[in-house]
């Protein structure tokens, strides 16, 4: 039976990974929002010019409110590079720390925790599948492991009371994957009865369609990590009441 001193250093854990994938979560919507506001600036920007060859030179009228409009166009360009770009910048540039470490080790020290911190309390059964025993990756396995339970956690939250989470652990072509399986349940994401180690707005967010190649904002982390070791991250459809995958790939050696 775990300890109270066991019980609060996971408390502590928890909410650590918590305020992480926060982090990581707010810097990638920031991203958005940046790339998303420059591109009707750039075309307002754009027909500005349009306009002044077409505009009367002599109307005052016209030619301030094209001034107004290159004025309002600088003035969010601006913020942006103030505000939203310089936020950011704390998870632009991820660092790593490389070592060799145990791949087995790792995922099955991340699936306890994601039992014990919130598996259990919602009643989600997590089952690893993999062949690997002493098998190592050169890189940062902070890094990876806070990746790896974001992706568990995530599906722990996405799934309903009694439902499974599968986590798959192979080497391939030189890459280690790990896949992470679930049904994807909108109501669970969403109960407020449930416990949950994402904001609401988050698990609400990652109920919503998802244009092509972008991920829900909640898994931020763990795309930046796969990004930073070289290798990639992938979240499949997430419709409800349907099978989602969570997939990280990353090289085995730098």
């Amino acid at each position: 039976m775990p300890s109270p001193a066991d019980d609060a250093a996971l408390d502590e854990r928890f909410a650590r990974l918590s305020a992480e994938a926060a982090l990581f979560m707010r810097d990638h919507v920031l991203s958005l929002v940046s790339h998303d506001v420059r591109s009707p600036l750039n075309a307002i920007h754009s027909w500005a010019y349009v306009l002044e060859r077409k505009l009367d030179a002599g109307d005052a009228s016209a030619q301030r409110a094209l001034t107004g409009i290159r004025s309002g166009v600088d003035q969010q360009v601006k913020l942006l590079e103030d505000v939203v770009d310089s936020t950011r910048a704390q998870t632009k540039t991820l660092p790593l720390v490389r070592e060799p470490f145990a791949l087995r080790a790792l995922v099955e020290r991340v699936a306890y925790e994601g039992r014990a911190m919130l598996a259990d309390a919602r009643r989600v059964s997590l089952s690893i599948e993999s062949p690997l025993d002493g098998e190592t990756l050169d890189g940062d396995r902070e890094r990876l492991a806070q990746a790896l339970w974001t992706m568990l956690t995530f599906a722990v939250e996405a799934s309903a009371p009694a439902a499974a989470v599968r986590v798959a652990s192979v080497i391939e072509g030189g890459h280690w994957q790990v896949e992470v399986t679930h049904t994807m349940s909108f109501a669970a994401l969403g109960n407020g009865e449930l416990p949950h180690a994402f904001e609401p707005f988050a698990c609400k967010q990652a109920t919503h369609p998802r244009e092509a190649g972008r991920i829900a904002w909640v898994l931020a982390l763990p795309q930046r990590v796969a990004t930073a070791h070289g290798g990639l991250f992938k979240q499949g459809e997430a419709a409800d009441g349907e099978q989602s995958t969570l997939t990280l790939r990353v090289p085995l050696a730098a």
